[in-house]
């Protein structure tokens, strides 16, 4: 599973106040954490800390670079904060995200064509959030076929069938699951799946149990990547051993250390 770590984001109160002081050590060392816990990938969002988005997103990028290369995924509503992050990423970046809305996929179908990066399709078009599987694969189908339309590789493409609060809409955990079997069959090749996992917990006493358990039978699911906290030691151990037992990694008695230093 691909790791995209989430702590990199101005919505959080130690992220914020360190984008608006401009504290380097704040962002690196959250950077560098996560990186050492297993993240493949950083999501990196400004959020509603800074006046200038454009200039937030170049500073964080920054100061990231100076002490991993890993890939970024750049999450952002406004497409010039994109852009700026897709201009300064060393590595083939992750635009966070598009929906099946025609305006939206105009504006990041060509800055994904443009700059070969990868992208995030929310299953959600003019109507809002989708009832049931079924409204995630339609949109998820109009995503598809605009990528394709656009010149995208399918292989780019990641479809987020969009987790809600487990205590606000219970049913819709059993829908994703549903819906992750139901979008890899919407094309050949089969688009990725990813989910921002944190979602289904929000508002719970047990966020954590909470995670790491949907996360498993989501992986079982056939679920490709996920926007996690990968410092949350048991969430990580859950989903190398979820894996394990899928056959994906060859056991070890040492496996999670093993699986953890790949």
């Amino acid at each position: 599973m691909l790791t995209i770590g989430e702590r990199i984001n101005g919505m959080f109160k130690d992220v914020g106040k360190a984008i608006t002081s401009k504290d380097k050590n704040v962002i690196q060392d959250l950077a560098k954490k996560q990186v050492e816990c297993g993240a493949d990938v950083l999501d990196v969002n400004v959020g509603p800390a800074a006046a200038d988005a454009v200039a937030a997103m170049r500073w964080l990028i920054e100061s990231i670079q100076e002490v991993t290369d890993v890939p970024l995924a750049l999450d952002s509503t406004k497409a010039d904060v994109i852009e700026e992050g897709l201009k300064l990423a060393k590595k083939k970046a992750i635009i966070n995200s598009t929906t099946a809305k025609k305006a939206k996929l105009d504006t990041l179908l060509p800055l994904a064509k443009k700059y070969d990066s990868g992208i995030i399709g929310l299953t959600m078009g003019e109507s809002g959030i989708p009832r049931d599987r079924n409204e995630r694969a339609e949109h998820a189908a109009v995503i598809i076929s605009a990528c394709m339309e656009a010149g995208i590789p399918i292989e780019n493409l990641y479809l987020d069938p969009i987790i809600l609060p487990v205590n606000v809409t219970q049913f819709q955990s059993l829908e994703v699951l549903e819906a992750i079997r139901d979008l890899k069959i919407l094309s050949d090749p089969a688009p990725k799946t990813v989910l921002g996992l944190s979602n289904v917990s929000q508002g719970t006493d047990k966020r954590s149990l909470i995670n790491r358990t949907f996360l498993v039978m989501a992986i079982a699911n056939g679920l490709d990547a996920a926007i996690v906290d990968p410092m949350d030691n048991e969430l990580m151990d859950a989903a190398i051993t979820a894996e394990l037992l899928l056959n994906k990694h060859i056991y070890c008695d040492s496996f999670l250390d093993a699986y953890r230093k790949k």
